[in-house]
């Protein structure tokens, strides 16, 4: 059936595939890893970019599941009519299934009007005078505006075309429609960074964990592993759904230490009063601890943000020295390994992608998603931008979040479609090879640090003229959303 999904004006590229990724999570997105997706169209006359979708829902209670945990789900409705006026809207009321109305308007109910709009502020006098020309709907029950069974919708869009810094929008169109089920962005508040007790600088905000934690389909029963996993603002997200959690980090003193028994990775989960995670370890990502045989029988997602080099680099065991040949490979004393500290090097980008995809391809189940960011330079001659593959895995979303006017961060979903095997591991390293010699520069470099940063007129091409950027996507009243 058919409903009409509203958003919330952001993170535009992150909508749909929230939402299709709860779909699968709540069964209605088919098997894990198949073709399936939800079908969606658009309201005529809207722009892609507007916060009105229809999309098909196999069943109501598939509906409110995914309002009810989505974070940039506004609302999901059951449309009873439509239209460019209220003659209209009224004429399409009246023409809806009877039976699919009743249940609603009975005696002994007790419902609410609610009146909306997109692009302007409705005053209380407006909505007052919205609300009396509904008076053709049959209502049969009490008004309760506290607690009421049923709640209705009376959403309407201007028709103010380009003017306003919104999406377009050529046509006004009126909706009416009942209540499935709404977003609750309450618990964003209550996990903003700023309240915190321990956090880092690369610490993700809330709303980008949890973003994060549904694309990977974090629920109870779930193992979620974040190999990059800092200060654990990941594996709280994925805690929050009820997901067990377990983290590593090459630096011990993050998640062994912090910065006091009351102030540690650990602080994070009991502020919140969720389990603690199964493990916190320090390791490589380059050299991963686990067992040569301990193979698709342990995470069920690996959700992470790997160090690209903006705020801090990447880091692998080993140090300069040892790496180069300079120093032969030794043991610490027994007496010295408490305080220890191992030495570590620069760890380029493409690498530890690299070794992530290889990794998630040995330890995720299948049909277990890995989720992970990958920096952007926004350049205009780059046509079209290439992510690195793995033949263990279909990516099944790209989401991109425009942080500056030079580079932005792509949040890619891959789901595992095939077991890790010594072929598909060869296979796997000369993608790796033939990515590593054909991608941008910087990814090896790690010049993306200066890319950003370094000012504008230093960043110029042989000819002496300076860079061009990507303006691909349109702004919405002053900024990227």
């Amino acid at each position: 059936m058919w409903y009409l999904c509203v958003f919330y004006h952001r993170l535009l590229d992150y909508r749909k595939p929230e939402v299709e990724a709860l779909a699968e999570l709540f069964g209605g997105g088919g098997s894990p890893g198949s073709h399936h997706r939800l079908r969606w169209k658009l309201p005529e006359h809207h722009h892609p970019d507007s916060p009105f979708h229809f999309v098909d829902f196999p069943s109501e209670h598939i509906a409110r599941s995914i309002a009810n945990r989505s974070i940039l789900v506004k609302g999901i409705y059951e449309v009873w009519g439509e239209g460019s006026s209220y003659e209209e809207l009224e004429e399409a009321i009246s023409c809806y299934p009877e039976e699919r109305k009743s249940p609603y308007l009975v005696a002994g109910s007790t419902f609410k009007v609610n009146i909306d709009s997109f692009g302007k502020a409705v005053s209380s006098g407006v909505q007052q005078e919205r609300i009396q020309r509904l008076t053709f709907i049959p209502f049969k029950g009490r008004v309760d505006l506290r607690n009421p069974q049923h709640k209705f919708w009376l959403m309407e869009t201007d028709d103010y075309g380009s003017n306003n810094g919104l999406p377009p929008v050529v046509q006004k169109t009126v909706f009416f429609g009942r209540e499935v089920g709404t977003g609750d962005r309450k618990l964003l508040p209550m996990y903003q960074l700023k309240s915190r007790k321990y956090l880092g600088p690369t610490a993700m905000d809330a709303e980008m964990a949890f973003l994060m934690a549904n694309q990977g389909l974090a629920a109870p029963g779930k193992l979620v592993y974040d190999p990059f996993v800092g200060t654990g603002s990941i594996l709280v997200a994925a805690a929050h759904f009820g997901a067990m959690t377990m983290g590593a980090d090459i630096d011990i003193r993050v998640v062994r230490d912090g910065r006091g028994p009351d102030c540690n990775v650990w602080s994070n989960f009991k502020q919140y009063g969720l389990p603690e995670p199964i493990s916190l370890i320090r390791a490589d990502n380059n050299l991963p601890p686990w067992r040569a045989g301990l193979q698709e029988v342990v995470f069920d997602a690996m959700i992470c943000d790997p160090p690209y080099g903006v705020r801090a680099g990447g880091r692998k065991s080993g140090g300069r020295k040892l790496l180069k040949g300079g120093v032969e490979p030794y043991t610490v004393p027994d007496d010295k390994r408490a305080g220890h500290i191992p030495s570590t090097a620069p760890y380029s980008l493409v690498e530890c992608v690299h070794d992530l995809l290889d990794v998630a391809a040995k330890m995720l189940v299948m049909g277990g998603r890995l989720v992970f960011f990958y920096p952007v330079l926004r350049e205009e001659e780059v046509a079209e931008t290439e992510y690195p593959e793995h033949p263990c895995f279909r990516l099944v979303a790209s989401c991109e979040q425009i942080l500056s006017f030079r580079y932005s961060r792509v949040l890619l979903t891959m789901v595992k479609i095939a077991p890790y095997t010594e072929d598909i591991a060869e296979t796997a390293r000369k993608m790796h090879l033939d990515f590593k010699e054909n991608h941008l520069k910087w990814l090896e470099e790690g010049n993306l640090h200066s890319a950003v940063f370094m000012p504008i007129d230093l960043l110029s091409d042989s000819s002496g003229d300076s860079k061009l950027w990507k303006e691909s996507k349109p702004k919405y009243r002053g900024k990227y959303v």
